[in-house]
């Protein structure tokens, strides 16, 4: 069912979570078989040098902005001028959203809600117009289309469903000369005000292959789980962890596998009768628990392995002992946007890249989270920053999706 919402209306309770479906979001991109031997990264097209190097860099500066909002930080940024925009009163704000398919994207959507209360109490915004584009470029194109034609949106947020796709319908969001602010997924365009996102897929492939690397041994194998193709994101995730596994000698298989916890199953089950598997590797937490489960099933020791700042990874990784780590794709994004466009409106400054810091949940700091997130469901996010919002936490725990 399309969702077209003006957000203001009473929050109903998801019961359960929606599958990630396991296919491309670019036309432009066909979906490979379920298993394939790993490029080179000379060969994989998404690899970037240069941003490879960047992102690398940027996992070790401390970012600039208020040490308890990391919604606000920022991490070598180059400021805008946003003086053209600001004006007074509430502004309508016309929110196309990828989906909320996932439990990461369900988190941030509650969140980003919550945050808007404050916002709309605050007088800076009346409204946000909410189209679900349900994972389809299609639909999503569609959607900023409608927003333009409409007429009546004083800000566009556009959280991209794809990459190549979404380009040129971004580039009419800003052809109205309304501010345009892109976040979590990027496009092939710098006409947004600012695109806000965590330092990226890159340092999220960087962490978790030096931290496999560094507990396994050369020519230890490593089956790598990964979501979908053609989201910019995730292939960065690989892209980077490719290259870093096969400089280390490291054999590493990667599958497609929709975050559906039974093909992951599958999928360890067969390597493991082929031989020990020494590490799981993953692009998304989702199905991280189905990957351990299979090694129970087995018989077989538990692996090295990363997964992701989802509770219910967090849970089972405490409850085995095994050696891990949780990569953090920083979900407390889903606040900034909005904040973002307060800020436009106010004239102020916002970097152009707002680049959000990211860092991993390590060994030590598994309990603290635990705890601090005790009670909340096992697919909510332990870094959602979303603490200081009205309804925490019981708005999170109950899963009240809008």
């Amino acid at each position: 069912m399309r969702r077209s919402l003006k957000i203001g209306v009473v929050s109903t309770t998801l019961i359960g979570l929606f599958v990630l479906a396991g296919c491309t979001t670019d036309p432009g991109v066909t979906a490979p078989s379920d298993s394939a031997e790993p490029p080179t990264s000379e060969t994989n097209e998404w690899f970037d040098q240069a941003l490879f190097d960047k992102q690398d860099a940027e996992r070790d500066v401390i970012p600039q902005g208020p040490e308890d909002e990391p919604y606000l930080q920022y991490i070598n940024a180059e400021m805008v001028d946003t003086s053209a925009f600001a004006s007074t009163g509430a502004k309508k704000a016309c929110f196309a959203n990828a989906s909320i398919s996932n439990p990461w994207r369900q988190t941030g959507w509650i969140t980003m809600n919550q945050q808007l209360k404050v916002l709309q109490d605050a007088g800076a915004i009346s409204e946000m117009e909410t189209r679900d584009a349900q994972d389809s470029d299609d639909t999503q194109i569609a959607d900023i289309d409608y927003f333009i034609n409409e007429g009546n949106c004083d800000v566009f947020l556009i959280s991209p469903n794809s990459t190549a796709a979404m380009t040129p319908a971004v580039e009419r969001a800003c052809e109205t000369g309304k501010p345009v602010v892109v976040f979590d997924r990027g496009v092939e365009t710098d006409c947004q005000v600012t695109f806000i996102h965590p330092i990226g897929g890159f340092a999220w492939g960087i962490d978790t292959a030096e931290f496999l690397i560094d507990n396994l041994e050369k020519g230890d194998k490593v089956v790598a789980l990964r979501v979908l193709p053609g989201v910019d994101v995730l292939e960065h995730r690989w892209a980077a962890a490719e290259k870093l596994f096969s400089e280390a000698g490291i054999e590493a298989v990667d599958y497609f596998t929709g975050a559906d916890p039974a093909k992951i199953k599958s999928i360890i089950a067969d390597e493991l009768a082929k031989g020990d598997v020494q590490g799981i590797w993953m692009d998304a937490g989702d199905g991280a628990v189905a990957a351990i489960e299979a090694f129970e099933d087995a018989g077989a020791d538990y692996p090295v392995m990363t997964g992701e700042d989802e509770m219910s990874f967090l849970r089972k990784w405490k409850d085995t002992g095994l050696t891990g780590l949780a990569p953090v794709y920083s979900n407390f994004q889903w606040r900034t946007p909005l904040l973002a466009a307060q800020m436009i409106f106010a004239g102020q400054e916002v970097p152009k890249e707002w680049v959000l810091p990211q860092s991993p949940i390590t060994a030590e700091e598994v309990d603290p989270y635990l705890e601090a997130n005790d009670g909340m469901p096992d697919g909510h996010y332990a870094k959602f920053g979303g603490e200081n919002l009205p309804g925490y936490p019981e708005v999170w725990q109950q899963r009240q999706i809008p």
